[in-house]
Parts: C-alpha cells; sequence; structure tokens
C-alpha cells in the first residue's frame, strides 16, 4: 500500500469515530453531523461527545474523549470551539486517533489570531502524530462506508468520482449534482483552511485509490505552487483530473482571501500548469461535474471525429457550430453509412452530419442508427440530441382531461417505453465499441411534472444527459484534449523504452 493510502486511510475508511462538540440542541454543527453520520447508516462505531451526557437523538452520549476504549476510534472530528481544540486533540491522541477533521471556524480565516491558534495547532498535531484536515471545513464523505460526517448534506449516491474542495459550499454543489443525475461519489472532502493537508495531499490519494476513476476539485489558491503540478501531472497519467477555480478576477481574490484565507492563483499561470499536466479545466460548477461525470462514466475517445444525430434540425445546426468551435472535426457522413441509413428511412432525411431522420424513423430505426454510427471506424464519438420528446407528448396526454380513454393510455406507455430503449439502447452501443456517446436534451429540466422518460433513462443507464448540445460539447471537447494528452504521454514512454 502506497504510503498516502496508508496515511489517510482513517479519514475516508475509519474503524470509529469520536465526534466532539454533540449538542442536544439540533441546529448546532456537532448535533447535524451525529444526525447525517446515523441517518446515512456509517458502518463503524460512534462515540458522540456531549460533556453533560445528555441525550441526542434518543441516543446516549459520553461526557469526555477520556471515556471512549483505547484504539476503538481512529478519526476524530471536532465541532467543538477553536479555544479547546488543542486539549481535545491531545485526548484524542490517548485515545488512538490518527486523524483529526476540524470542522470549527475561527483560525486562519479570521485574522492573524486566528491564524496563530491555527499554527499551534498542526504543531501540536505533528507532536502527536495526528494529521490534522481542516479546520473551518464542512466534512467528509466516504460511500463505501455509508459515512457522512459533514456539517451540510448531501449524500451523494456511490460512484467512482471522488472530489476535494476548498469552499464546503461548492463541494456540496458537485455532490448535489450527483444526487440529481445518479453519477455518483468514492468521497468527498471539504479541505477549509488546508492549514495541513493540502489539496495536492487529496490528488495524490485519489490518484492512489482503487475506488477512483476520476478526481473533480474546486480551488481558491495553492501555496505550494511546484508540488501541486507534479501532483496534478502524476495524477493526469492515471486518471482524469477536473479543476474548477474560483478567484481569477481582483474582486474574486479578495473573496477568496476573506472565505479561506486563500491567496488564488494567477490566471494566465494556472491556464499554463492545466495545459502542463493534463488538467480539464471547467469554468462552472455545472461543467466541472458533468465532465467529471463524462470521464467516469463514458469511454475515452480515440481522436476527434464526432457525429451529431439530432431529431429536430435546429439543435443539430447549433450543435454542429459548437463542435467546430471546440475544435471537434465534424467529419462528412461516410459514404456507406449514408446508405445503410437510406434504406431506414424516407429520402427526405438530412443526408449529412449532422443526422436529422426529419421525423421519419419507425420504433426501431433510433437503435439501429445508433449501433452503425458507434461501429463505423471513422467515427470517434457522438452526440444525441432530442431524447424524450416522445415522452414529453406522452406526459401532455397524461396531465389531460381525456386521459386514459381515446387510446391515450396506449401512446403514453408506448412513447415512454420508446424513449427509455433509446436511452439504453446510447449507453449498449457506446460500451460494446467503446466511443463516448453523449445524450443532449432540454426536457432534463424542464419536462417535471412525471419525469421524463428519455432522461430518465440516460440517469438509469448510469449516465448523465446533458441540458443542451453545447453542454455536451464542452464535455467531449474536454475529453478529447485529455485523450490526446494520454496519447503524447504513451507515445513518449514508448520512444524511451526503445531507446
Amino acid at each position: 500500500m502506497s504510503e498516502i493510502l496508508e496515511r489517510l486511510r482513517p479519514l475516508f475508511y475509519p474503524k470509529g469515530i469520536i465526534l466532539t462538540g454533540v449538542s442536544s440542541h439540533p441546529g448546532k454543527f456537532g448535533a447535524v453531523t451525529y444526525h447525517n453520520l446515523v441517518r446515512f447508516g456509517y458502518e463503524g462505531a460512534l462515540y458522540p461527545i456531549n460533556r453533560d451526557g445528555a441525550e441526542v437523538l434518543g441516543r446516549p452520549t459520553l461526557r469526555a474523549v477520556s471515556e471512549v476504549p483505547e484504539g476503538s476510534a481512529d478519526l476524530a472530528f471536532l465541532c467543538t470551539p477553536a479555544s479547546v481544540n488543542e486539549e481535545m486533540l491531545r485526548e484524542c491522541a490517548r485515545a488512538g486517533v490518527r486523524v483529526a477533521f476540524v470542522a470549527s471556524g475561527g483560525y486562519g480565516e479570521a485574522g492573524e489570531e486566528g491564524g496563530e491558534l491555527e499554527r499551534r495547532l498542526v504543531a501540536l498535531a505533528k507532536e502527536l502524530g495526528i494529521v490534522i484536515a481542516g479546520p473551518n471545513g464542512q466534512g467528509i464523505v466516504s460511500t463505501s462506508l455509508s459515512m457522512c460526517a459533514q456539517i451540510a448534506p448531501p449524500y451523494p449516491p456511490p460512484g467512482p468520482i471522488s472530489m476535494v474542495s476548498q469552499s464546503g459550499n461548492i463541494g456540496a454543489s458537485f455532490m448535489n449534482y450527483g444526487v440529481l443525475s445518479n453519477v455518483g461519489f468514492s468521497k468527498g472532502v471539504s479541505c477549509g483552511n488546508s492549514a495541513q493537508l493540502e489539496l495536492a495531499d487529496y490528488l495524490e490519494y485519489f490518484a492512489a485509490d482503487p475506488e477512483t476513476r476520476v478526481s473533480l476539485a474546486y480551488l481558491e489558491g495553492v501555496e505550494d505552487g511546484r508540488r501541486f503540478l507534479e501532483v496534478a501531472r502524476a495524477h493526469s497519467a492515471q486518471k482524469p483530473l477536473v479543476i474548477l477555480l474560483g478567484g481569477v478576477t481582483e474582486r474574486g481574490r479578495r473573496a477568496a482571501s476573506s472565505h479561506t484565507g486563500a491567496l488564488a492563483s494567477n490566471e494566465r499561470i494556472f491556464a499554463g500548469v492545466c495545459r502542463q499536466a493534463g488538467i480539464a479545466r471547467a469554468e462552472t460548477v455545472e461543467e466541472a461535474y458533468e465532465l467529471a461525470a463524462s470521464f467516469a462514466r463514458q469511454p475515452l475517445p480515440h481522436g476527434p471525429r464526432t457525429l451529431v444525430f439530432t431529431v429536430a434540425g435546429g439543435w443539430g445546426v447549433l450543435t454542429a457550430d459548437a463542435c467546430v468551435q471546440a475544435g471537434l472535426e465534424l467529419i462528412s457522413l461516410p459514404a456507406d453509412l449514408r446508405e445503410q441509413i437510406d434504406k431506414m428511412v424516407p429520402a427526405r432525411w438530412s443526408r449529412g452530419n449532422p443526422i436529422d431522420l426529419a421525423g421519419g424513423e419507425t420504433r426501431d430505426t433510433i437503435p439501429e442508427v445508433l449501433e452503425q454510427m458507434a461501429a463505423h471506424p471513422d467515427v470517434d464519438a457522438i452526440i444525441y440530441l432530442g431524447i424524450g420528446i416522445q415522452a414529453a407528448q406522452g406526459q401532455a396526454f397524461k396531465s389531460g382531461p381525456f386521459y386514459p380513454d381515446h387510446g391515450l393510455e396506449r401512446m403514453v406507455e408506448f412513447h415512454e417505453r420508446q424513449d427509455r430503449r433509446y436511452a439504453l439502447a446510447a449507453a449498449e452501443a457506446s460500451e460494446r465499441h467503446r466511443k463516448p456517446i453523449l445524450v443532449a436534451s432540454d426536457l432534463v429540466h424542464t419536462d417535471r411534472a412525471y419525469g421524463n422518460a428519455g432522461p430518465l433513462g440516460v440517469k438509469a443507464s448510469g449516465r448523465v444527459a446533458y441540458p443542451s448540445g453545447h453542454r455536451a460539447v464542452r464535455a467531449l471537447g474536454q475529453m478529447v484534449r485529455y485523450s490526446r494528452y494520454r496519447q503524447r504521454l504513451e507515445s513518449a514512454q514508448e520512444d524511451t523504452a526503445i531507446r
């Protein structure tokens, strides 16, 4: 086991947790964290500390850390005030704790006096042999243990994404998108002020973690730029790394400084670091999550050769523009593929790329066309637009006064079944031929009355449905750039081996 995996094992795989500051008041951070650990089914031992020994959530608490059986807990989660945390840390060390997550504020983000408290806490932790995460952090998630040690929700579904954020709320936003889309997380941590563990430490851990397929990070500043670059480059050589940077303007930098005490990086320098290290950089929370989810669930494209498959012309036009602007190659439709589609639909279809069937498809056409596109050797990736239109009409039938009579019930069932079928066909063709097929539809968000069967089918297939063609194109463009980065690395390694 690598050193970093062993060092941070108690943070993500604790056998027991000591939780300090567990108030009987349900609005206090300690009580909220205790609730979330119990509510989401943490599988290890819990030792809630309440100095009065009061019942919390109908369960007994301990009055002091000294009452915890020695060696039964290796993680401490501190919600007590900064003024008492040094003594808490000493008691936790005597109990056998190896890592402490400090949720308490009042440290470096609070000015010079808080900064001195932070330095003292780190010095004490080193003396005691304890690793400090935080302070001023929102919490930790480890879905393999059903662990939601957070002072605020959400708790995402299990999945292959691991996340570290210098903002608790941004980290929560990432995980909320996981709840929405069902492409979930293995681990998540809010690193707060990064007094001892830096963002690079978590990325080094995720790179070595077999449960992590892609890492997602929000950062506002980097203390040790050289180490960050080394860790990021090593990470990207193994698995994708997606980063969202805050504080790229002067006003943003001032906000970051007051938020976590961090100094945001120079925008131009950071852009260069991303190019050097193979980092996929996002501009928004939505883009960052969707990109991480794309890396997590889609095969990497071998190249930029892209087909756009649309059920409506206008979407195809806009997405074609977006492909060109993103540096994707909107290839001419291969002649043999055109001949195959000619046999399946009336002559009014577009006969080019984008492929628009112009309403001429039958119940089996879309799965067959998806299969033929994915199987073609000249195609690296596909963007499929407009899933859910039939199901949307089904919802209109279902919500009106004429349903279920007049044959409407039968049509609703047919429309919904077909759109679910199309979603699964896209995922199956993608996996079979190891090519990304990104499905986009505005009905992801706009057709909420019953839940549209098209986007819900994409969700059931374990993938993200993008709200627009442009969002799918941005994700695909980044995937192509990362694929090229990995290809260059592999080519350089082969050249070195030959020499």
